[in-house]
Order: C-alpha cells, then structure tokens, then sequence
C-alpha cells in the first residue's frame, strides 16, 4: 500500500499498466511480421524517411546515406530491415527504432489486429485520478505516437482523454534524473506532489533524486527485483491511496 499527497501522476507502461508479455508476444512480432510490407508501402513517406535516418543513428552509421548508398531499392529497405530486427533481437530502446514501430502499429490499432491490454483496474483507477483533479501522464520507451495510439485503442476503451501529457526517450533517458525534471516543470505542482509509478528501480531512482515521489509496481510476469531497494511497492494502482 502507498498513502501520500499527490496532485499528479507519471506512469510507465511495461508492467505498470500494461503486462509486459504483450509487449514482447503481441507488439513486437507484429512489427517483425509485418514490417517488410509496411516499408514497401510506406517507403517515400517523410515519417518512415525521418525515422529511418534515426535508426542509422541508433546503429552507429556515419549518415543513412552511408548506411544505404549504391543500393537498389529493394536491398535498402532490405538492410532497414534487418537493423530493426537487429535492435529488437538487441532489446535496444532506441529513438528511430521506437519511431519507426510505431508508424507500424499505427496500422495496427486502427484496423483492429491491435488492442492494447491493461491490467484490470488500471482504466478505473486513472478514471477516479481525473476525478479527483489529479493530473495522469505517461514515461515511457515507446515513442509518443505509440504511446497515444495505445492508449487510444486498449481493452477499456480510449483513454486518450484522461492523459495530459506524453513523454519518451526524445526527452531524455528514463534512468537520469534530468529527464524527470524536465517533465515535472511541465506539470501544474512542485515535483514532490507528482508520483511516478514503475517496475523498474533505477528509473525510480532516478526520479526520487529529481524530486519526485516513486513506487514501485509489482505485477505478474515483471522481473524480479532485487533486495535492498527503498521504495513502497504496490501490486496494482487499487494500493494508491491519494490525500
């Protein structure tokens, strides 16, 4: 359980909201399954151009031109596909890689093969916050297009309309303490009454030495955490008790 004050709410996805199963067993395979087709659909379009010069980055090439020069067509779209695999194999949370899943899932969740899950009382639980004037924003890896997009198209419905706010990897590293100061000078309360809840202890490490109040989320199927942390743990957003 966890009692305090708060007036503003930050929370991860992956095994906070969300289980991270579908994740790795429902997103992901659907990026690899379908990304060939997405890019030789998609190829000239200026979002799918900026995010695969992002992910030349990601993979350490001097420019995309480099990476992709002297090649037909269909060999570079090729070679994007492989450095995608390549960080996904990698587990890399990197910028273009994370933008670029997202133009995929996009299709995805508007024609229905995606749904994103949540864990039973989340939808409520953010429901009864807005309620109560608290202000529920999102942290997470995931770009922001895909963050709206899943929150847009979940198993309760589009809660698009209870989140005020959206941020990913552009803003900073989830595991430096700068990256939640520059969220929490974005929200309409000092960083002591904002809570960020996640199943990651270095991240709420990060986010405690910025200020903020951090709980950790202990859900079914998250890693195991190891002893000696000092944060409260909850095993659904129902432990939250806000003042």
């Amino acid at each position: 359980m966890f009692e305090s004050k708060v007036r503003g709410i930050l929370l991860d996805i992956e095994g906070t909201t969300s289980s991270i199963s579908f994740v790795y067993d429902v997103m992901f395979p659907f990026v690899r399954d379908h990304i060939e087709r997405f890019l030789s659909e998609n190829w000239t379009d200026e979002a799918v151009q900026i995010s695969v010069s992002r992910l030349a980055e990601d993979l350490g090439k001097h420019s995309v031109d480099a990476w992709l020069e002297e090649e037909s067509l269909e060999k570079r779209q090729r070679r994007v596909v492989a450095g995608v695999i390549e960080l996904m194999d990698a587990d890399i949370k990197a910028t273009g890689l994370k933008q670029l899943q997202g133009l995929i899932w996009k299709n995805g969740f508007h024609s229905g093969q995606l749904i994103g899950h949540l864990y039973e009382e989340v939808a409520d639980c953010m429901r009864n916050w807005c309620e109560a004037g608290i202000d529920v924003r999102i942290y997470s890896s995931g770009s922001i297009q895909a963050q709206k997009l899943f929150f847009g198209h979940t198993v309760s419905g589009d809660l698009s309309g209870l989140i005020n706010g959206y941020y990913d990897t552009t803003t900073g590293a989830k595991q430096e303490s700068d990256s939640y100061r520059k969220i929490a000078s974005e929200f309409p309360c000092p960083p002591h009454e904002i809570l960020f809840i996640s199943d990651v202890v270095a991240e709420l490490v990060a986010a405690r030495q910025a200020g903020l109040q951090a709980v950790l989320s202990i859900r079914p199927g998250n890693k195991p955490v190891a002893d000696g942390h000092e944060f409260d743990a909850i095993a659904g957003f129902n432990d939250v008790t806000l003042k």
